[in-house]
């Protein structure tokens, strides 16, 4: 009668085929399990591209961490397999450092979600609204409707100014009403104004008030929000009506001034022409 030590294949016996068969089995459910959680956590944050490699990737990654784990039952030796291999990672380390560095910082960047598809951002010097997320880049689509792309070390490792995370932005002007005119009047035309505007946001409260006196003028301050989405629209269009309303109220912006003293008193002396010969 053949036991579960005798051995079978050389010096495999039948245990050690039994436990290659359930660790085998268990790594391909972990690795089902696993990928299909990444593909509902991740369908909708990056292209489908992009989806399938990082499903991919984790499943054969996983599945080979299961061989490895039934390699002993194997009666391989690990020793020089883990030798051959640490030279071989060392190698592919130096040689691939930016690529996995870019691998891992973007497999971050689509965990983390500091930028979305569609975001207005600025990352360093640049400024534009972000178009793909991939596994070793971002692309952006810039102002001036050029497309950069940002290896994802750079994106994960710079500070990231997204204009459009927050519901609402905050607009802010700083306008100066001659001193001649009256600035409290100046002050109820421009909340009149903001009130009567469907995407000034009645929540913050829009604030204006005198903020100093410059030399030159009442300089009046004015903050109110507005949806992210508005934004650039609103702030152009209310700084040309707020111009526009100050002046049908009859009041004037302040203008630099200045005050000349002379020391001696100018007089005009009248000389006919044969005095002056």
């Amino acid at each position: 009668m053949t036991s579960f030590s005798d051995p079978l294949i050389g010096e495999i016996t039948i245990y050690d085929l039994a436990a290659i068969a359930v660790i085998m089995v268990i790594t391909v459910i972990v690795a089902k399990l696993v990928t299909n959680h990444i593909k509902k956590r991740l369908s909708d944050k990056v292209g489908k591209d992009e989806l399938a490699i990082i499903v991919r990737v984790t499943y054969y990654g996983i599945i080979i961490l299961g061989i490895f784990i039934a390699l002993p039952y194997f009666r391989v030796n690990l020793s020089g397999l883990l030798v051959a291999g640490g030279v071989v990672g060392i190698i592919i380390g130096f040689a691939c450092q930016s690529v996995v560095s870019n691998l891992i910082s973007g497999l971050f960047i689509i965990v983390e979600r500091p930028v979305k598809l569609g975001d207005n951002i600025n990352i360093g010097d640049v400024f534009g609204t972000v178009e793909e997320i991939r596994v070793l880049s971002t692309t952006v689509s810039a102002t001036d409707g050029t497309y950069i792309r940002i290896p994802n070390e750079k994106v994960f490792t710079s500070n990231i100014i997204n204009y459009v995370t927050h519901a609402a932005r905050r607009i802010e002007y700083t306008i100066g009403i001659d001193y001649a005119d009256d600035a409290g009047r100046g002050v109820a035309v421009i909340h009149d104004l903001l009130a009567s505007h469907p995407f000034v946001l009645k929540n913050p409260k829009p604030q204006v008030f005198v903020k100093e006196l410059s030399p030159d003028a009442v300089n009046i301050s004015i903050l109110f929000w507005t949806p992210s989405s508005e934004y650039g629209d609103v702030r152009n269009e209310m700084l040309w009506r707020i111009k526009v309303a100050l002046e049908e109220a009859g009041l004037s912006f302040g203008s630099p001034r200045r005050m000349v003293r002379f020391g001696n008193e100018l007089r005009m002396e009248s000389r006919s022409p044969a005095e002056g010969r």
